[in-house]
Protein backbone atom coordinates (compact mmCIF):
# COMPACT_ATOMS: atom_id res chain seq x y z
CA UNK A 1 0.00 0.00 0.00
CA UNK A 2 1.70 3.51 -0.81
CA UNK A 3 0.43 6.51 0.32
CA UNK A 4 0.46 9.48 -1.82
CA UNK A 5 1.74 12.71 0.02
CA UNK A 6 0.73 16.10 -2.01
CA UNK A 7 3.29 19.11 -1.23
CA UNK A 8 3.25 22.92 -2.91
CA UNK A 9 6.69 23.92 -3.54
CA UNK A 10 6.84 28.42 -2.67
CA UNK A 11 9.61 30.09 -4.38
CA UNK A 12 11.01 32.19 -1.47
CA UNK A 13 11.57 34.80 -3.98
CA UNK A 14 7.54 35.24 -5.14
CA UNK A 15 5.10 37.45 -2.94
CA UNK A 16 1.61 36.58 -2.98
CA UNK A 17 -1.49 38.88 -2.49
CA UNK A 18 -3.83 38.64 0.10
CA UNK A 19 -6.37 36.95 -2.42
CA UNK A 20 -3.63 34.62 -3.29
CA UNK A 21 -2.77 33.65 0.24
CA UNK A 22 -6.51 32.53 1.49
CA UNK A 23 -6.82 30.45 -1.64
CA UNK A 24 -3.69 28.99 -1.28
CA UNK A 25 -4.03 28.23 2.61
CA UNK A 26 -7.90 28.05 2.58
CA UNK A 27 -8.40 30.57 5.05
CA UNK A 28 -11.03 33.63 4.83
CA UNK A 29 -8.98 37.03 4.74
CA UNK A 30 -10.38 38.24 8.81
CA UNK A 31 -8.16 35.49 9.62
CA UNK A 32 -5.25 36.89 7.84
CA UNK A 33 -6.02 40.21 9.11
CA UNK A 34 -6.32 38.63 12.90
CA UNK A 35 -3.09 37.39 12.16
CA UNK A 36 -1.19 40.89 11.41
CA UNK A 37 -3.38 42.59 14.51
CA UNK A 38 -1.15 40.17 16.75
CA UNK A 39 1.70 40.43 15.28
CA UNK A 40 2.39 36.81 13.79
CA UNK A 41 1.95 38.46 10.41
CA UNK A 42 3.92 41.16 8.70
CA UNK A 43 3.18 41.96 4.94
CA UNK A 44 4.98 44.30 3.13
CA UNK A 45 2.67 46.73 1.63
CA UNK A 46 0.29 50.11 3.49
CA UNK A 47 -3.14 48.61 2.86
CA UNK A 48 -4.66 45.31 2.47
CA UNK A 49 -4.47 46.50 -1.77
CA UNK A 50 -0.60 46.39 -1.59
CA UNK A 51 -0.11 44.05 1.06
CA UNK A 52 2.71 41.31 -0.61
CA UNK A 53 3.17 38.14 1.46
CA UNK A 54 6.31 35.53 1.17
CA UNK A 55 6.78 32.13 1.94
CA UNK A 56 7.61 32.53 5.40
CA UNK A 57 4.53 34.19 5.82
CA UNK A 58 2.54 31.09 4.68
CA UNK A 59 3.98 28.65 6.27
CA UNK A 60 3.43 30.78 10.08
CA UNK A 61 0.04 30.80 8.62
CA UNK A 62 0.09 27.06 8.28
CA UNK A 63 1.70 26.51 11.76
CA UNK A 64 -1.03 28.89 13.11
CA UNK A 65 -3.82 27.09 11.63
CA UNK A 66 -2.72 23.82 13.49
CA UNK A 67 -1.81 25.46 16.78
CA UNK A 68 -5.27 27.07 16.94
CA UNK A 69 -7.10 23.51 15.39
CA UNK A 70 -5.25 21.13 16.45
CA UNK A 71 -4.32 22.63 20.32
CA UNK A 72 -7.06 25.42 20.74
CA UNK A 73 -4.50 27.88 21.45
CA UNK A 74 -5.46 30.95 20.64
CA UNK A 75 -3.68 33.93 18.94
CA UNK A 76 -1.55 35.20 21.65
CA UNK A 77 -0.76 31.83 22.78
CA UNK A 78 -0.11 31.16 18.66
CA UNK A 79 2.29 34.29 18.77
CA UNK A 80 4.33 33.21 21.11
CA UNK A 81 4.87 29.72 20.23
CA UNK A 82 5.58 30.80 16.75
CA UNK A 83 8.05 32.68 17.98
CA UNK A 84 9.37 30.51 20.23
CA UNK A 85 9.94 27.64 17.52
CA UNK A 86 11.76 30.00 15.14
CA UNK A 87 14.29 30.66 18.49
CA UNK A 88 14.46 26.70 19.17
CA UNK A 89 15.09 26.51 15.05
CA UNK A 90 17.95 28.79 15.57
CA UNK A 91 19.54 27.52 18.44
CA UNK A 92 19.63 24.06 16.40
CA UNK A 93 21.06 25.84 13.12
CA UNK A 94 23.55 26.95 15.78
CA UNK A 95 24.51 23.94 17.23
CA UNK A 96 24.96 22.11 14.19
CA UNK A 97 27.07 24.85 12.77
CA UNK A 98 29.54 25.23 15.59
CA UNK A 99 31.59 27.20 13.16
CA UNK A 100 29.15 29.88 12.58
CA UNK A 101 28.54 30.48 16.47
CA UNK A 102 32.51 30.72 16.85
CA UNK A 103 33.07 33.33 14.21
CA UNK A 104 29.86 35.11 15.76
CA UNK A 105 31.61 35.20 19.54
CA UNK A 106 34.49 37.18 17.56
Amino acid sequence: MTTEIKCTVFDEECSYRLRDLCRLCRVRAQFIHDLIDEGILSPKGSHPGDWRFGAVEIKRIQISIRLHNDLRINLPGTALALDLLEEIDDLRRRQSHPEILHALEK
